[in-house]
């Protein structure tokens, strides 16, 4: 299995963005996470190797995990599934695509916030409200709400989500999908976040996607992953100040630490930061899945 970077497979692109390719291949779509990396809104020259399988194989685990409360739009994450002309490509393919189902997404991030963090944090400086709702005074940064917040918002293809009321989310999807949105949303953040502090992770929040085919709701996209969470080491979780997670957190401070303006093409990452970042996204998935994963600089050798 090599670092992949950038796919161009002979199947029609149904879409490319920052981090995943996406091809339509028969009446399915086939998921491909490569190992770029984004931050700032730019896509960096230096790819954080094996990062797409890591996520990938995450989201695969909370499918599996979720597959009694909600269907997925899964129909396999492994190659050897495929239709044979994706098993050509098995050495694109091995570890980071799953072949899904197409689906109607809903036009909404259904977010769920466990604790007061980055944009909410700053709004409740602000005026002491998280999306409009009004919450005690005297929260700390990185304090546990006592119950979730669901503070949904709208997917914008271009520029940046904007926060929406859940009576916006009704006038947007219909009331019966967003109440049944966003008891799935908070049915499974409060599952997946005690098996996570088990296993040494707090989820802080997480946004999820949904879609249907025909009348039935299903969970599509990443699920539950450093990408799509804000993931906290419990052992160190301290209130009061911001967390260190497993994610980008590395890149993003390099950069920061710079100068650079953030309106130009991105310095190049250094050795250490790659690495770094490379280590929290497998730790990540270590911790979920219960899984080693063990690479060298030219395969991996896995137990996914």
């Amino acid at each position: 299995m090599s670092v992949v970077t950038y796919t161009d497979l002979p199947f029609k692109v149904f879409k490319k963005g920052k981090v995943r390719d996406v091809y339509e291949v028969d009446n399915n779509l086939l998921l491909i996470v490569t190992d770029r990396i984004s931050a700032f809104d730019y896509v960096l020259e230096d790819p954080i190797p094996y990062k797409g399988v890591c996520l990938t194989q995450i989201t695969k685990f909370w499918f599996d995990f979720f597959k009694d409360t909600v269907p997925s739009h899964v129909v396999s994450a492994d190659v050897a599934d495929f239709p044979s002309e994706l098993r050509e490509h098995e050495d694109v393919l091995s570890g980071r695509s799953m072949l899904v189902k197409k689906a109607e997404v809903f036009p909404i991030e259904c977010i769920v916030r466990g604790y007061i963090s980055g944009s909410a944090w700053k709004s409740y400086k602000k005026d002491e409200t998280v999306c409009g709702s009004k919450l005690p005074s005297g929260l700390k940064e990185s304090d546990k709400f006592d119950e979730p917040l669901f503070t949904p918002s709208t997917k914008a293809e271009t520029g940046h989500d904007i926060n929406i009321s859940f009576e916006e989310m009704k006038k947007t999807i219909g009331d019966e999908s967003a109440e049944k949105l966003k008891g799935l949303s908070l049915k499974i953040y409060k599952t997946a976040s005690e098996y996570a502090r088990k296993r040494g992770i707090i989820i802080a929040d997480t946004k999820f996607e949904f879609g249907k085919i025909g009348d039935e709701i299903i969970l599509v996209d990443e699920v539950l992953t450093p990408d799509s969470s804000r993931f906290w080491p419990a052992d160190l979780y301290e209130p009061g100040k911001s967390q260190p997670s497993f994610d980008k957190q590395f890149v993003r401070d390099y950069l920061s630490s710079t100068g650079w303006d953030k309106n130009s093409p991105p310095p190049r990452l250094p050795e250490n930061v790659i690495l770094e970042t490379q280590n929290k996204y497998q730790e990540a998935y270590e911790k979920v899945t219960g899984k080693k994963f063990i690479f060298d600089q030219t395969t991996v050798k896995r137990e996914l």
